[in-house]
């Protein structure tokens, strides 16, 4: 019997099709295991999506629907939203356990979540930090709860509030400090964990991915990751980024 294939699916925020080096001879940088995935496989050149923005193009890739069929209309949700997802919907991830695959999510899930909330509560506009959210209690419907076996991430996209990790259904520390970044390092003033830092965590989910790909690499898997490059691109320490782009060595080769 055939071997079931693993699959990885890299979903990333604003990187253009000129961003691939291979698509494009006049690319500032290059992409060399991107370029060896065109070479060796297959490489599409008219792709198309349901939607330009995260929410709604998340939710079709999950679901196989259109994105206006869910009550999101317009725009996208934020860092404290209430799921997106309906109750018993199913998702790709929910197929893929039904054939036996192991199942991981690894990034940006910008779908909503229900947090533990206190009554004072209350969503802001313009995706601002909200009082009122119990940060040691348990989140219902994360990932883990939408087909997928593993969850390491965060909530919304890189600018929206809170900045702490979340590994399946539990925030991997509590906040300790606000932070806010300006001009092109702009992220909205936010709560934030004491190992969260904004020009770490494309490296830090990247680490994660090879992780979760070395646990599961003698049983079938599907692992997704979504890259925030929202903001994370133009947040890099110094010294990173001898290409001069703004993305590191390790997410430019990955």
């Amino acid at each position: 019997m055939n071997k079931k294939p693993n699959v990885i699916y890299i979903l990333a925020d604003d990187m253009g099709y000129g961003d691939i080096s291979a698509f494009n001879e006049n690319c500032p940088f290059t992409t060399p295991n991107s370029d060896a995935m065109c070479e060796n496989g297959l490489r599409f050149t008219d792709a198309h999506a349901s939607s330009a923005v995260c929410t709604p193009s998340r939710y079709s890739i999950l679901t196989g629907r259109y994105n206006w069929r869910s009550r999101l209309k317009s725009y996208v949700v934020g860092g404290y939203s209430e799921p997106l997802l309906e109750k018993g919907r199913k998702t790709v991830a929910d197929l893929f356990r039904e054939q036996g695959y192991h199942t991981a999510m690894v990034g940006k899930w910008h779908l909503g979540m229900n947090f533990t909330k206190t009554p004072e509560f209350t969503e802001l506009p313009d995706f601002d930090a909200c009082k009122g959210v119990d940060y040691s209690a348990s989140i219902e419907d994360s990932p883990v709860t939408n087909g997928f076996d593993y969850f390491f991430g965060i909530s919304g996209s890189l600018d929206m509030p809170p900045y702490i990790y979340i590994e399946n259904d539990r925030f991997t520390e509590l906040p300790d400090r606000e932070t806010v970044g300006t001009g092109k390092k702009y992220w909205r003033k936010g709560p934030t964990g004491k190992n969260f830092h904004h020009e770490n965590v494309l490296d830090e989910l990247t680490d994660k991915v090879l992780e979760k790909i070395e646990e599961y690499k003698e049983e079938p898997f599907f692992l997704r990751t979504d890259k925030s490059f929202r903001s994370g691109r133009s947040v890099r320490q110094a010294g990173n980024d001898p290409s001069g782009t703004g993305i590191s060595g390790k997410i430019r080769n990955q």
